[in-house]
């Protein structure tokens, strides 16, 4: 079994072609869900992907850890994460002004990502675990400094993923593109 990560930018189809591997792959599928309802738009995207998402599959909403996550998928072929991005993203977003750019709060989330993947590489023996995320690295800087702050965390934690991952493909305007494996 394998590591598989999928990137791209916002819209790109990089979750539909993780959903089309995952379908191609078995159809013993958990996902697991990291978006939070925070507004109307994110409600609307959230039940946009429960739509697409064969109702045979399992799923699980993420908060926090993602460790546990993969502790919870006993029993099923393939993980699908989607995605890595809103998982950070909801991270810092609680964060006070004061505290942003904190190293302590950036060490926190880098050792609960290295932690998820320790957790993936000894459960790779039984599943194949796709994980979804968003390529901060093409645009420009971030106007703000939360902005920048979630694209250098994203950054190190898609690159410590990338390292792990067995195949990854970026994903532009819908077309994949096997970058590893």
């Amino acid at each position: 079994m394998s590591l598989i990560l999928v990137t791209g930018g916002v819209r790109s189809g990089k979750s539909r072609f993780a959903e089309e591997l995952a379908e191609k792959t078995s159809q013993s599928v958990l996902y697991v869900a990291t978006g939070e309802a925070w507004d109307e738009e994110m409600t609307a995207r959230i039940a946009l992907h429960q739509a697409r998402r064969p109702a045979s599959w399992g799923c699980v909403e993420v908060g926090g850890r993602l460790t546990a996550t993969i502790a919870s998928a006993v029993g099923y072929e393939v993980v699908l994460i989607d995605c890595l991005s809103t998982w950070v993203s909801n991270r810092l977003m609680g964060v006070p002004e004061q505290e942003l750019r904190s190293e302590a709060i950036t060490r926190e989330v880098l050792r609960d990502a290295q932690e998820w993947l320790e957790t993936i590489k000894a459960a790779r023996q039984k599943q194949t675990v796709i994980v979804v995320t968003s390529e901060v690295g093409l645009g420009g800087v971030a106007l703000s400094r939360l902005g920048r702050w979630f694209a250098d965390v994203l950054g190190d934690v898609n690159q410590m993923t990338a390292r792990q991952a067995d195949a990854v493909y970026a994903v532009l305007s819908g077309i994949p593109w096997r970058i590893k494996g």
